[in-house]
Protein backbone atom coordinates (compact mmCIF):
# COMPACT_ATOMS: atom_id res chain seq x y z
CA UNK A 1 0.00 0.00 0.00
CA UNK A 2 1.16 3.24 -0.90
CA UNK A 3 1.39 5.72 1.82
CA UNK A 4 1.07 9.99 0.60
CA UNK A 5 2.56 12.35 3.16
CA UNK A 6 3.73 15.64 2.14
CA UNK A 7 7.40 15.42 1.81
CA UNK A 8 8.18 18.73 3.60
CA UNK A 9 6.10 18.18 6.81
CA UNK A 10 4.81 15.23 6.51
CA UNK A 11 1.04 16.06 6.61
CA UNK A 12 -1.34 12.69 5.80
CA UNK A 13 -2.38 12.52 2.24
CA UNK A 14 -4.77 10.57 0.25
CA UNK A 15 -3.49 9.79 -3.35
CA UNK A 16 -7.00 11.51 -4.91
CA UNK A 17 -6.27 14.21 -2.51
CA UNK A 18 -7.49 17.67 -3.81
CA UNK A 19 -4.97 19.07 -1.52
CA UNK A 20 -1.59 17.08 -2.92
CA UNK A 21 0.50 18.97 -5.45
CA UNK A 22 3.44 17.78 -7.47
CA UNK A 23 6.82 19.64 -7.06
CA UNK A 24 9.17 18.83 -9.47
CA UNK A 25 13.27 19.91 -9.42
CA UNK A 26 16.13 20.19 -11.73
CA UNK A 27 19.48 21.29 -11.14
CA UNK A 28 21.60 21.39 -14.24
CA UNK A 29 24.94 23.02 -15.60
CA UNK A 30 24.59 26.49 -17.06
CA UNK A 31 27.52 25.75 -19.19
CA UNK A 32 28.31 28.86 -21.97
CA UNK A 33 29.25 28.48 -25.71
CA UNK A 34 32.49 26.35 -26.63
CA UNK A 35 34.58 28.55 -28.81
CA UNK A 36 35.75 26.39 -31.29
CA UNK A 37 38.18 28.14 -33.44
CA UNK A 38 40.82 26.76 -36.27
CA UNK A 39 43.72 28.50 -34.39
CA UNK A 40 43.16 26.83 -30.87
CA UNK A 41 42.49 23.31 -32.46
CA UNK A 42 45.54 21.25 -30.45
CA UNK A 43 44.37 22.78 -27.39
CA UNK A 44 40.90 21.79 -27.63
CA UNK A 45 42.01 18.25 -28.55
CA UNK A 46 44.22 18.05 -25.25
CA UNK A 47 41.43 19.81 -23.15
CA UNK A 48 39.20 17.22 -24.29
CA UNK A 49 41.39 14.17 -23.53
CA UNK A 50 41.69 15.27 -20.02
CA UNK A 51 38.38 15.68 -19.60
CA UNK A 52 37.81 12.59 -21.07
CA UNK A 53 40.69 10.81 -18.77
CA UNK A 54 39.05 12.59 -15.58
CA UNK A 55 35.51 10.84 -16.28
CA UNK A 56 37.15 7.60 -16.42
CA UNK A 57 37.89 7.37 -13.12
CA UNK A 58 35.34 9.77 -11.80
CA UNK A 59 32.65 8.62 -9.04
CA UNK A 60 29.63 8.75 -11.79
CA UNK A 61 27.55 9.88 -8.67
CA UNK A 62 29.61 13.10 -8.32
CA UNK A 63 29.50 13.44 -11.90
CA UNK A 64 25.74 13.40 -12.21
CA UNK A 65 25.26 15.60 -9.22
CA UNK A 66 27.61 18.53 -11.52
CA UNK A 67 26.03 17.86 -14.28
CA UNK A 68 22.28 17.29 -13.84
CA UNK A 69 19.31 16.25 -11.14
CA UNK A 70 15.64 16.12 -10.89
CA UNK A 71 13.62 15.58 -7.86
CA UNK A 72 9.84 15.52 -7.08
CA UNK A 73 8.00 15.90 -4.33
CA UNK A 74 4.60 15.36 -3.16
CA UNK A 75 3.65 18.34 -1.00
CA UNK A 76 0.18 19.52 1.07
CA UNK A 77 -1.89 22.85 0.44
CA UNK A 78 0.18 24.77 3.12
CA UNK A 79 3.85 23.27 1.68
CA UNK A 80 2.18 24.26 -1.80
CA UNK A 81 1.85 28.03 -0.24
CA UNK A 82 4.84 28.39 1.30
CA UNK A 83 7.05 27.58 -1.44
CA UNK A 84 5.20 29.90 -4.12
CA UNK A 85 6.14 32.20 -1.47
CA UNK A 86 9.70 31.87 -0.84
CA UNK A 87 10.98 28.83 -3.09
CA UNK A 88 14.24 29.26 -1.96
CA UNK A 89 13.61 29.28 1.81
CA UNK A 90 15.49 32.21 2.58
Amino acid sequence: MIRYECDRCGARMTPNDARRYIVKLEIYAAAGHVDLDAEGEDDVAGALSDVVRALATADPDEVEDQTYRSFRFDVCNDCRIALLADPLAR
